[in-house]
């Protein structure tokens, strides 16, 4: 009887953990569902606002397109710009996903203060590392919406075509999208202690143009900052239509790496941060 009870208790205490486990998997796809249909029922709610971003970005590409075409033209050259366009095209399109999933992570510690449920978050179940990190699942995805919808257009505009392997494309970007997310961590940990930090992350919208622009070469330690070998390898893939497994392994490896190196300590900082704000009692104050 002894050792019937004993396998018995030890078979429940295996379900147990076993029923926890998946719990926990249906805990968490249930997060990241929950967080999903919040995120775009908020987009639907303020559509107009959405729609309006959408447009001043479609608008200013437009202004630089035709500008530069009539600025160029008037003086004969036409072939410069047209050689010239895919680079840009390219760019803005990394430049628009880039934007979207780096100010997402700040703008949600700001909103979440402004609503008075940045607590309720710092209480959940799930821990508040894994909710943010559950947003910036998220954030991405929107970002790579954002970022398809923008290509179409400006494709549509400039009568250019371009090779969109999405094999090649989404791994790319994805990665050099995380690598700027890390950054985004950091900023939004500023944003949990000091609260209003717009003004500072506003200044990475240059930042980031200036990384997506940089030359690579060679060595260049520029490879090694965020978003710099994911452009460069974009631009390979989009306008020469060098496919993922045609990149040198030392290129994929930056690539990662950056990735890796960047988010990780990015949230570490924000991790920091949080503590940080809950000692000093300003997590839910606005």
């Amino acid at each position: 009887m002894s050792n019937t009870r004993k396998t018995a208790s030890a078979a429940d205490d295996s379900t147990g953990r076993s029923d926890s486990a998946d719990l926990s998997l249906a805990g968490g796809l249930t997060l990241l569902r929950e967080l999903f249909i919040k995120r775009f029922r908020i987009m639907l709610r303020y559509r107009v606002n959405f729609l309006a971003q959408m447009l001043a970005s479609y608008l200013f590409f437009a202004v630089l397109f035709f500008g530069g075409q009539a600025a160029v033209g008037s003086v004969g050259g036409n072939q410069a710009i047209t050689e010239t366009l895919d680079g840009v095209i390219v760019g803005w399109f990394l430049y628009t996903m880039a934007q979207s999933a780096y100010s997402s992570l700040p703008g949600n510690v700001t909103q979440e203060s402004e609503w008075g449920t940045l607590e309720q978050l710092y209480m959940s179940p799930y821990g508040f590392g894994p909710v943010m990190v559950t947003k910036v699942v998220v954030n991405i995805f929107q970002s790579f919406l954002v970022g398809a919808l923008m290509l179409g257009l400006i494709l549509l505009t400039t009568q250019r075509t371009l090779a969109i392997d999405v094999l090649t494309i989404v791994p790319v970007t994805l990665l050099a999208l995380v690598s700027v997310v890390g950054i985004g961590f950091v900023f939004a940990g500023l944003a949990l202690v000091y609260k209003r930090v717009e003004s500072v992350s506003q200044l990475m919208q240059f930042v980031i143009v200036g990384l997506i622009a940089a030359p690579v070469a060679g060595l260049s330690p520029l490879r090694f900052l965020p978003l710099v070998q994911g452009s460069s390898m974009l631009q390979d893939a989009m306008r020469n239509g060098v496919r993922l497994w045609e990149f040198p392994a030392f290129d994929l490896g930056i690539l990662v790496g950056v990735a890796a190196v960047y988010s990780l300590a990015g949230y570490a900082v924000f991790l920091v941060c949080s503590r940080v704000a809950r000692r000093r009692g300003v997590m839910g104050h606005y």
